[in-house]
């Protein structure tokens, strides 16, 4: 336990994430400084054709699968795993207490990775954030492009960057997973994939030795079972069909547009494997774990916040309908925007249905729940704007028409206004890189010697 602290403390104090090219280069440095003990493997290319590279260390019994960029807005992750691979290589006492081969994966989505580069070298400001974001469409997102047939859902179409991790999947047939995910605004909490009481209170150090606040508001999925506080079991696209099925009068398989999640899919190849996922915030206000109880209903607010969400949604659409015979190139903004308006729509019946009638929200709301829905809500809405400006000031650039430079301001003049409103009403208390590399450190050894011992 001491050289597991040793390595945690150790964690260098960043001030800004690395890039694809500064990953990829730190991982070759690696292999040609330990070239009897480190791998570099091509596991596959991406869309455009970018290579993407799994580090292999070590030669234990037990495989691990750690990766970043799930989604390529969630840059923490692979920070950490720059670390803990120089760490594995460097330190043999440290690597010994694992019985792990390892493969790493910093960047499992290059392409969408370099998309969100222009905030990484100014990772405190929210305003760069929701200027310089990008989060894929569902069926296009790494975690979320495995192959599933369930009832009568059918994805069988994977995307590059999916096929690759496929590869070491059925290949390696891993232990245990990492999926090195992380939010925006909030606290720390936790998926896994099956109760594990000895981790509960180790995930809550984690978070409180570094004074970052536990998520207790809203959940970020409704159906997720909760094990404790700010701990749930790991949702798979199954449980979103299962609860499609219950509160909607569609075909699940008509709401939803993508495919499983990597436990969903690894747990064929191993039944014994253990995941988890550490959601790790950029910046927090004390609200987020403030469980005093306040006047207003929780029903009430969940209804507010999901038909706030679906109005703006629509103005959205409006705008991007309206620009859409000036658009000359088609980004990867557009996809998004296309597939995130469409579920949205698909999906508000049965989200309402739920929230009317699910009976967890038969209470007064705590100040967190509160806080979540009426402004973290607001925040995470805004980064699907940022990308509709983005769409808009591409096409501009190529053929300079007056109505698409009207409207980007139009859309820059709301972005500023509600940041500026986000501002007043929020505490934008900046979480310091090494404190978030920490946490999901942390909790990633200890989850990892958890599946060995168990």
């Amino acid at each position: 336990m001491n050289i597991i602290k040793k390595i945690i403390e150790g964690v260098p104090d960043y001030n800004q994430f690395m890039s694809v090219a500064e990953l990829n280069e730190s991982s070759k440095q690696l292999r040609d400084k330990y070239p009897g003990l480190v791998e570099l493997l091509e596991i596959g290319t991406s869309k455009d054709g970018e290579p993407i590279y799994a580090l292999k260390i070590g030669s234990g019994n037990k495989k691990a699968l750690l990766y970043g960029f799930p989604h390529p807005n969630e840059p923490v992750g692979s920070v950490m795993l720059d670390y803990l691979s120089w760490k594995l290589a460097e330190d043999e006492e440290f690597r010994n207490i694992f019985d792990f081969t390892w493969y790493i994966v910093k960047v499992a989505d290059v392409e969408g990775a370099k998309l969100n580069e222009g905030w990484f070298k100014n990772p405190y400001s929210f305003r760069e954030y929701v200027y310089n974001y990008y989060r894929p469409a569902g069926n296009e997102q790494v975690e979320w492009a495995f192959p599933i047939e369930y009832k009568s859902l059918k994805f069988d179409k994977p995307i590059p960057e999916t096929r690759a991790l496929m590869k070491i999947i059925e290949e390696a047939k891993p232990d245990f997973i990492y999926s090195l995910h992380n939010a925006g605004f909030g606290g720390v909490y936790y998926y896994i994939t099956e109760e594990a009481h000895i981790l509960y209170p180790i995930y809550e150090k984690a978070a409180k030795d570094r004074n970052v606040p536990l998520s207790l508001g809203e959940p970020e999925i409704a159906y997720a079972k909760k094990l404790d506080e700010a701990v749930f079991i790991m949702p798979t696209t199954e449980d979103s069909y299962d609860y499609y099925e219950k509160y909607s009068n569609v075909d699940p398989a008509n709401i939803i547009m993508s495919g499983e999640c990597s436990f969903g899919y690894a747990r064929k190849f191993n039944p014994k494997l253990f995941e988890l996922v550490c959601e790790v915030p950029y910046y927090y206000d004390e609200r987020v774990q403030d469980t005093k109880e306040t006047d207003r209903s929780r029903r009430e607010l969940v209804l507010a916040s999901l038909n706030s969400n679906h109005e703006d949604m629509q103005t959205l659409k409006g705008i991007l309908e309206q620009v859409k015979p000036k658009i000359s190139v088609h980004t990867k903004f557009q996809d998004a925007l296309e597939y995130f308006i469409e579920v949205s729509e698909k999906s508000f019946d049965a989200a309402v249905k739920w929230a009317k009638t699910a009976e967890e929200l038969n209470r007064n709301a705590t100040i967190s729940e509160k806080f979540d829905n009426e402004l973290v809500n607001k925040s995470y809405g805004l980064f699907k704007w940022g990308m509709l400006y983005r769409m808009i000031m591409v096409n501009y650039e190529v053929n300079k028409d007056p109505i698409l430079a009207k409207t980007a301001e139009k859309v820059k003049t709301l972005i500023d206004e509600r940041i500026e409103k986000l501002e007043q009403q929020m505490n934008f208390n900046v979480i310091p890189i090494r404190k978030l590399v920490q946490i999901q450190l942390t909790a990633g050894l200890y989850s990892a010697l958890y599946m060995q011992g168990r």
